[in-house]
């Protein structure tokens, strides 16, 4: 097979899909180790129609874990929120290019965030065009494309987004791309044909009898497909 890129996979589940009530023992039954990734999506209930949760919770939850923390923050004022984010133990902090104002505005708060030691994502809703990233791609550590509309989970997998990963992984065949929404082994070659690595599942991980063995399928498709592993 063609080798579409050479980063590694990373699968990380998302917190939202899991039983709230147990967030700590859910996130270590899938995210055991050091080596593993949790997903943690913060929503302010204005950017996106839905509250979620914030730093309390995460920096309880990091009490608890080893995992690396992805946090998505779909919030209006990405910036009044890095100082927590760092505290809580967030690695990385992905803000969408929706919430800033400008260019200068994106490239401040990508300073302020890697200033705070974090790593720093850039999302894309939807219907947001893969240029409206391109200003920040040089000092980013990674590139989000959402593949439903962010706000709710348990959406279905838009299909028509993967031209949309191609086109931003054609542009950084070194940069890590994460997409995120409906994704499970029935569509993850094509996620990973398209160029993403680093995949965020919720359903399909913990509503699976056996989560590790969904995760391995999915990061064994980003190496056959994307790395071009034989």
């Amino acid at each position: 097979r063609e080798m579409v890129h050479s980063r590694p996979p990373a699968i990380l589940p998302s917190l939202l899909a899991c039983d709230l009530s147990n967030l700590a023992s859910e996130a270590n039954r899938v995210a055991p180790t050091e080596n593993d990734y949790v997903h943690l999506d913060v929503m302010d209930g204005h950017f996106v129609p839905n509250l979620t949760w914030g730093a309390p919770v995460i920096q309880c939850l990091k009490k608890h874990s080893k995992a690396f923390f992805d946090v998505h923050l779909m919030v209006s004022k990405p910036s009044q929120w890095v100082g927590d984010m760092k505290d809580a133990g967030a690695h990385m902090f992905t803000f969408h290019v929706e919430a800033v104002a400008d260019e200068a505005e994106g490239k401040a708060l990508i300073q302020q965030i890697k200033d705070a030691g974090m790593k720093v994502g850039v999302a894309l809703k939807p219907k947001t065009p893969a240029s409206a990233c391109f200003a920040y791609g040089d000092q980013v550590d990674l590139i989000l494309v959402m593949t439903v509309e962010p706000g709710f989970g348990g959406q279905s997998f838009m299909r028509d987004m993967m031209p949309k990963v191609a086109e931003v992984r054609a542009k950084y065949p070194d940069m890590d791309i994460e997409v995120d929404g409906g994704i499970g082994p029935g569509n993850i070659d094509e996620v990973a044909k398209a160029g993403a690595n680093w995949i965020v599942a919720g359903s399909s991980v913990f509503k699976a009898a056996d989560p590790s063995d969904v995760i391995g399928t999915m990061k064994r498709s980003v190496e056959v497909n994307g790395n071009g592993k034989a």
